[in-house]
């Protein structure tokens, strides 16, 4: 797969080509431990914080459950308060809660979401208070392998296409789906390069 993409993206654009000549072989990081319902916690305690200090916060959280992520009723079982004192803000403990919720309701049928294609995954998680559809994207990319998701609501993806296209201002999220429409069908892939891009010395 890995090779038909790199081909294909130095093709349509050789900026991003000699970026992937930089960086080198595609190796994003994969969360196939676990369940889907652990990756969609995990996305929803790294929303808005760096990956070191929501790695802290995790790992407080499932302390809290002999180191072992929780499921949804010990989720609902957990006092707020106890959430709160591992790191979690008062939000994000009631969108982990609400999530538990609705999964332990039946209402979202969380282990069958690889099922459905990516706009089905995006409109079922989005149903769910506290994520939105950067944080359903996330959940494509990293935890269902798919290999066309563009979050365009991604300021570094965003911050990435400037810098390698030499843009004068950061592109809008419409103009990231834009300008990334040739990359197609292979736009996970040029995404995580976007990101490397952001570590390589100028």
């Amino acid at each position: 797969m890995s090779k038909r993409a790199l081909e294909h993206l130095r093709a349509v654009d050789p900026k991003l080509g000699a970026i992937i000549d930089r960086v080198g072989p595609y190796r994003p990081g994969r969360r196939e431990q676990g369940t889907h319902f652990d990756a969609v916690v995990r996305s929803i305690v790294y929303q808005q914080l760096s990956g070191q200090a929501a790695g802290t916060i995790y790992d407080r959280v499932t302390a809290i459950y002999r180191d072992q992520p929780p499921t949804p009723a010990q989720l609902l079982r957990t006092p707020p308060e106890r959430l709160r004192a591992a790191g979690l803000s008062g939000r994000k403990v009631e969108y982990v809660q609400a999530l538990a919720a609705q999964v332990k309701a039946g209402t979202l049928p969380i282990e069958s979401l690889h099922e459905l294609d990516d706009d089905a995954v995006i409109d079922a998680l989005t149903q769910v208070k506290g994520i939105g559809r950067w944080t359903a994207q996330m959940f494509l990319m990293f935890r269902l392998k798919r290999p066309d998701v563009l979050a365009e609501l991604d300021l570094g993806l965003q911050k990435g296409l400037q810098k390698v296209h030499g843009l004068r201002t950061r592109p809008s999220p419409e103009r990231l789906l834009k300008l990334g429409a040739r990359w197609s069908p292979w736009r996970s892939v040029a995404a995580w390069y976007l990101w490397r891009s952001l570590e390589l010395d100028d």
